[in-house]
């Protein structure tokens, strides 16, 4: 059988071939894959091969967000069978450590992670996976939107550790695909003002669409506009989806006083200039994250419920045949690409 795969040899540079059958062991399952998401890291890897301490090597597989069906089970799987259709969460932390043990499994430093140098991705024809970390998804829900639980995930923990809740007013710099689905959770969780910026029109459209006012950040201050809409008070939870030196430097200014920013985006691999007696006099609680942790059945059940239409931020659609277009094109084309999805 063969297993028809994409392969960065370069610099946006990919090629077409063929890799091993994967193999499954007694806990793992082998899919058949249906739908891949083109996300932002990718992207990066294939810009500049690097995202800060993980360089490629190459050739090297892309793709993480993903979605298919079973096809064949390991000795000791009960909860799936061949037919299945599942999501796919890309890491497979090492369940031995202090952060594993305690319940922070996304921080384990073992973890192996679809398309994070030295591990391929899924821009496969087959792969296999640990049953643990695959889920059903139900006969309503798409292969793709079951691709997009992955980055719903990360909106979902961004919000979950922004503490959002029911008529809170929520910030969020960056509109891109994490930006969007952090907005679409921002209002799952109940913030009943959002207030989104970023530069890029066809972004800033979408998601005034899903309900957000919209701020051109290359027009007008983010944060001087997020504090004349409430009327000085700021946000209750600022979000910066961006991760750049301005960028959190509007998050740390519009956030209201005793008020929560979260770091979500990591476009710089430092940011200079902290605003740290802003922070001080202003008391804010500054965050983290890093992926996402148990969260995959909670953004299954709000896609499938119809809370969450995580499919309405797919701009751009291409078969598996036209993956390095999907790669050029998202790569090229960024003023017009909200998302981009591969679909077998």
């Amino acid at each position: 059988m063969s297993n028809k795969t994409f392969y960065q040899t370069g610099l946006e540079k990919m090629e077409v071939g063929e890799a091993p059958m994967p193999k499954i062991g007694p806990d793992d399952v082998m899919i058949k894959v249906q739908s891949v998401g083109v996300c932002g890291s990718d992207l990066h890897y294939y810009r500049t091969g690097e995202i800060g301490s993980f360089k490629v090597k190459f050739p090297f597989i892309l793709g993480h967000e993903a979605a298919g069906v079973v096809c064949e089970t390991g000795a000791n799987v009960k909860n799936l069978k061949a037919g299945d259709r599942v999501c796919m969460e890309p890491g497979i932390p090492c369940m031995k450590c202090e952060e594993c043990l305690t319940g922070h499994y996304n921080l384990c430093r073992d973890v192996r992670f679809w398309a994070t140098p030295p591990y391929d991705g899924v821009l496969s024809e087959y792969v296999s996976h640990p049953a643990a970390f695959t889920f059903k998804i139900p006969d309503n829900m798409s292969f793709t939107e079951g691709a997009l639980v992955e980055p719903l995930a990360i909106g979902l923990h961004a919000c979950n550790m922004g503490g959002v809740k029911l008529g809170q007013t929520v910030a969020i710099v960056g509109a891109g695909c994490i930006g969007l689905v952090t907005l679409m959770a921002a209002k799952a969780y109940g913030a009943t003002r959002i207030v989104v910026g970023d530069m890029l029109d066809k972004r800033l459209a979408k998601a005034r669409e899903l309900g957000a006012v919209t701020v051109n950040t290359a027009e007008e201050d983010f944060a001087d506009k997020v504090m004349e809409l409430t009327g000085g008070r700021g946000a209750d939870v600022a979000i910066d989806c961006a991760g750049f030196t301005p960028t959190v430097d509007a998050c740390l200014r519009c956030a209201k006083p005793a008020g929560m920013v979260v770091i979500v985006g990591l476009g710089a691999a430092k940011v200079d200039g902290f605003n740290t007696d802003m922070m001080s006099t202003k008391e804010l609680t500054v965050k983290s994250i890093f992926r996402y942790r148990n969260l995959y059945p909670t953004a299954i059940n709000a896609i499938a419920d119809g809370r969450i239409d995580v499919k309405s931020i797919v701009s751009h659609r291409f078969a598996f045949d036209d993956t390095i277009e999907a790669f050029a094109t998202c790569t090229k084309d960024i003023r017009n690409v909200v998302k981009g999805v591969i679909e077998y």
